[in-house]
């Protein structure tokens, strides 16, 4: 049986071949960006740890590995919006994936409620210093009701 994952041998190989030789940083983790299918939106970005990669390839469903709960999960698996592949990258040096998906339930990616997690834009230029403006105004569930009273340990 063919491994997964090759061991990195030369540039060649990483940048020129067939063989997938992810590169994980020093933790172990490959950052993802995740967009819609569809429209080519940004959904979220997050990390992969080498079983979260495993199973997102042999399931076709996003899997990531939360640094603020230092755990593995399953997008979906509490609020069913589960992510599913329909188009997995990788970059050049392959240090990085890019997700493209078809969100189930509500479309949201995000846990707040909204689509994406890009839901505020930044001020830059002559707008810089400003409050940040929101690009979402109605989610697509309530939090609450999905997550409950559950802690949220990204939340300061």
């Amino acid at each position: 049986m063919t491994p997964l994952f090759h061991p990195r041998v030369s540039v060649a190989q990483v940048e020129e071949a067939t063989e997938l030789a992810p590169r994980f940083d020093r933790d172990g983790l490959l950052p993802v960006v995740t967009t819609d299918f569809d429209t080519g939106e940004l959904l979220m970005h997050a990390y992969m740890n080498e079983e979260a990669l495993r199973l997102t390839i042999a399931t076709g469903e996003g899997h990531y590995w939360s640094r603020s709960r230092a755990q593995l999960w399953r997008k979906g698996a509490t609020s069913g919006l589960v992510q599913r592949v329909r188009e997995m990258r990788i970059d050049d040096d392959q240090d990085c994936v890019w997700l493209r998906v078809a969100v189930g339930g509500s479309g949201a990616s995000c846990h707040v409620g909204y689509r994406s997690c890009f839901y505020r834009r930044v001020p830059v230029g002559p707008e810089a210093g400003g409050d940040l403006a929101f690009t979402e105004t109605t989610k697509t569930f309530d939090p609450q009701v999905v997550y409950g009273d559950a802690p949220n340990p990204t939340r300061l």
